[in-house]
């Protein structure tokens, strides 16, 4: 948090109140597809494990048989299309240059569904129904997009962080005020393998007694080739030296689960979020971490997705592939299926 920059975050929250009076009030328009919508989102910019989630809730629709498709934004991409629809395929490789480092993510962990990226997510869901039949949509990053109504707001928080009406941007990493809690209906704590969340669940009930709390943790399940993108064994990576890197929302929680799994790090180097990597960067961090007497470097698929299948490393660059693991995970999907059942 900022202190100087307070009286800019105050500015930005009155900002925040007029424009969901504005969608209130019918000023600004609302517009609902055909199919329901679950909205999966934060309340800061980045960082709490929501893609992760994306693809828990994705996995059960798809068991149990809902057809679901994604809407995504495609933030920073390159691609100038207005509308990108995805197809569902089997060992799919979306370019992350192109459509976006996260869609590129979901492209490749979640082959069988569709995703729709534009801006305007209603027009995405609407050529989804009708190219792909989807049965409900998944609005990735969806909170603040009041402009697509849905039928269930998923809101995640990071345990690891604080929130508070203070941390709201510049002055913090906030978008929203604690008020906003109650538009969402499931509130899923995550990381809490790391740290206790019994404050932050408090500090929930407190602000919103009615939603739905639960509790996720951050499980290792299987590494993957950062170049290739083929699984890898890892037998004996643990016991070795490590040099880890990332670009994404929250780079202390990614080098802290490291270490939480037993990885022996050397170094810690931190991108922006949404970062590009050059050749000449990743050639720079391998010859950095073999100084340093590093067996391998580490990262994160949503990193990985944006490598080049050409470039050489001196040392294997491996990306750990990870899921959400939601604790009382049987309430948590008859509790997501119950709003999708009664918006039909």
């Amino acid at each position: 948090m900022k202190p100087l920059l307070l009286p800019l975050s105050a500015g930005f929250g009155l900002g925040v109140a007029l424009r969901h009076a504005a969608y209130k009030r019918g000023w600004l328009r609302t517009r609902r597809l055909a199919r329901p919508v679950i909205s999966v989102g934060n309340l800061t910019a980045g960082g709490t494990g929501k893609t992760p989630l994306v693809v828990c809730v994705a996995n059960i629709l798809l068991r149990r048989g809902w057809n679901p498709g994604i809407l995504t934004r495609g933030y920073r991409r390159r691609s100038k299309k207005d509308l990108l629809l995805v197809a569902p395929g089997a060992g799919r490789r979306a370019d992350a240059l192109e459509i976006g480092d996260e869609p590129a993510l979901l492209a490749r962990t979640l082959p069988l569904i569709p995703l729709a990226i534009c801006a305007d997510r209603f027009r995405g869901g609407q050529a989804a129904e009708k190219q792909f039949q989807v049965g409900a949509h998944i609005l990735d990053d969806g909170f603040q997009h009041l402009a697509l109504a849905r039928d269930v707001d998923l809101l995640a928080l990071d345990a690891t962080q604080s929130i508070s009406d203070h941390n709201l941007i510049p002055a913090g990493r906030q978008r929203e005020p604690l008020s906003s809690l109650r538009r969402a209906q499931i509130v899923v704590l995550t990381r809490t393998d790391s740290v206790d969340p019994k404050p932050l669940q408090e500090l929930v009930a407190k602000v919103h007694p009615a939603a739905n709390v639960f509790r996720s943790r951050t499980a290792l399940v299987g590494w993957s080739d950062a170049l290739s993108g083929e699984v890898v064994s890892t037998e004996g990576i643990p016991d070795t030296r490590i040099a880890a890197f990332c670009g994404i929302g929250n780079p202390r929680a990614f080098f802290a689960d490291l270490r939480r799994w037993g990885f022996n790090l050397v170094a810690e180097d931190a991108f922006p979020d949404h970062h590009v990597y050059t050749d000449e960067e990743i050639q720079r961090l391998a010859a950095s971490a073999r100084e340093n007497g590093a067996a391998a470097l580490l990262t994160t698929q949503k990193d990985a997705v944006k490598f080049c299948q050409d470039w050489r490393a001196p040392l294997p660059i491996l990306a750990c592939q990870i899921e959400a693991r939601i604790i009382d995970a049987e309430d948590f999907e008859r509790t997501l299926l119950s709003y999708l059942e009664r918006a039909q």
